[in-house]
């Protein structure tokens, strides 16, 4: 089962891709435990400056916006995520994993 966090104080970006994700992995079939972490000193830990966040087992994946559905899909079939900022990985190519 993947770990999922989403991080991000509670704007509606961070709530819709908690949604989003929710919804990719019910979709899917596939059981995820999916957190929401909205204290700021536990965010910035990650190094992320922009959110929302997403980190998979550990891994920070996405950083900044609402991650795209392809992004998302990816996360959840992937066997471990080894690249957050490249396109596959679904990353924003700017630097978000830190």
């Amino acid at each position: 089962m993947k770990n999922i966090k989403v991080l991000g104080t509670g704007c509606a970006n961070c709530k819709t891709t908690l949604r989003l994700i929710e919804e990719a992995a019910k979709a899917k079939g596939i059981e995820i435990e999916l957190e929401k972490i909205e204290d700021l000193p536990q965010i910035m830990s990650y190094g992320v400056m922009s959110t929302p966040g997403v980190v998979v087992d550990g891994t920070l994946v996405h950083a900044g916006g609402i991650p795209t559905r392809e992004a998302i899909d990816a996360w959840l079939t992937e066997a471990s995520v080894n690249d957050c900022c490249s396109s596959s990985g679904g990353g924003d190519g700017g630097g978000c994993c830190g």
